[in-house]
């Protein structure tokens, strides 16, 4: 059997057992608290610069397959986990996720006590750690994990950014017959998504409620977006701190009051950063797919997906400018806004749903229709 270390930078240390890539990563420490779609977290590219804690306690029972990617690879920089199965059981399943992972080079960590970890993170808040094969001596490691850059500071969006634009034109694709999707709309409207580390999914919900989607570069100019003449501008989730893009706040900033505009996850926090507000580091962050948060507006919980370690604070923002639509029944932290003047709103959380619930897919065509009546 095949050791493995998990050094944290407070110096508490984890020894378990070895699987994927018998290689040693370095990254923040986080955890995701979803009961389902582990391969959806592995492609999530907001997700780089981060070693992943999965709190369900048996991961890989249903292997991996092309369809339930969020990106082109895997994003995470190691796993860590309960049990894991290097077997997979399930129809859908093309190869075992132990070597989807071991491909991409990604490292995993199982048998260890998740629960203990977790409850840890939550309690100290999520830190750097470093995940090592047997060999790496404990002390060593803890000082390695020390020397990891802080996540607060560090921009990682144009790092996972695709480098040139591209046409987007797959809808969502059932999994199942169970699966109420409804009918596709007709293409009627064009988007420009500017890509911050941009799911699949997100694309798939945008051409399946009417979009033809061009995805631009995380670096494009408000002029060259313009340019193309599109009914909306979509702002993408992506890794990193929100603070240093400063640079795609100021494109955005452009952008209001010209194109209607959409943000999720990262993108909210851009278009917060556009609109003159702040944002800050959560301790332990939100990563889980059955977060309640209430729809200010119709005063209604959606029970919505989260992956992200950093929020918009409320009161840097203009309220005579801004709605605040949406707030986490959690911890009270804002997950939604709105212009009150413009056609431009965003939310924190997924409602793309990959995985998790589809309680907040309405949003998608709540922008279609701003996009209409904007034409």
């Amino acid at each position: 059997m095949n050791k493995a270390v998990l050094a944290l930078e407070d110096g508490t240390v984890f020894e378990g057992r070895s699987f994927g890539a018998q290689i040693e990563s370095y990254g923040e420490v986080v955890f995701n608290t979803a009961i389902t779609g582990y391969q959806e977290v592995f492609t999530d590219p907001s997700y780089s610069g981060q070693i992943v804690v999965l709190t369900n306690p048996q991961i890989g029972n249903y292997g991996a397959n092309h369809f339930d990617s969020e990106s082109l690879k895997p994003y995470i920089e190691g796993l860590v986990v309960r049990e894991f199965s290097p077997i997979a059981s399930n129809w859908r399943s093309e190869e075992a996720a132990n070597r989807f992972l071991a491909e991409a080079g990604v490292p995993i960590i199982a048998e260890i006590d998740t629960r203990a970890l977790v409850r840890h993170l939550r309690s100290r808040g999520v830190m750097r750690g470093v995940l090592a094969g047997a060999g790496g001596e404990a002390e060593a490691l803890v000082r390695r994990a020390r020397e990891i850059p802080s996540m607060a500071g560090l921009e990682l969006a144009t790092r996972v950014s695709t480098a040139s634009s591209y046409e987007w034109a797959r809808g969502i694709e059932g999994g199942s017959p169970s699966e109420l999707n409804g009918a596709p709309a007709p293409i009627t409207r064009h988007v420009v998504a500017y890509d911050y580390g941009i799911k699949h999914n997100i694309l798939r919900r945008l051409v399946h409620t009417g979009c033809r989607v061009t995805v631009a570069p995380a670096t494009t100019s408000a002029e060259d977006v313009l340019a193309l003449n599109p009914d909306g501008v979509f702002l993408s989730n992506g890794p990193g701190d929100p603070e240093p893009l400063e640079y795609q706040a100021a494109q955005v900033r452009k952008i209001i009051g010209k194109k209607p505009v959409f943000g999720i996850c990262l993108g909210h926090q851009v278009l917060g950063l556009a609109l003159g507000g702040k944002t800050y580091k959560l301790k332990f962050g939100h990563r889980g797919a059955n977060h309640p948060v209430l729809n200010k507006v119709t005063n209604r919980v959606e029970i919505t997906s989260h992956n992200h370690g950093f929020a918009v604070d409320p009161d840097s923002l203009n309220q005579n400018e801004i709605e605040l639509t949406h707030v986490n029944l959690n911890d009270q932290t804002l997950e939604g806004f709105r212009h009150r003047n413009y056609p431009v709103f965003c939310v924190q959380y997924h409602p793309e749903a990959a995985p998790g619930p589809h309680d907040s897919h309405y949003l998608f065509d709540e922008f279609v229709r701003l996009m209409k009546e904007a034409k």
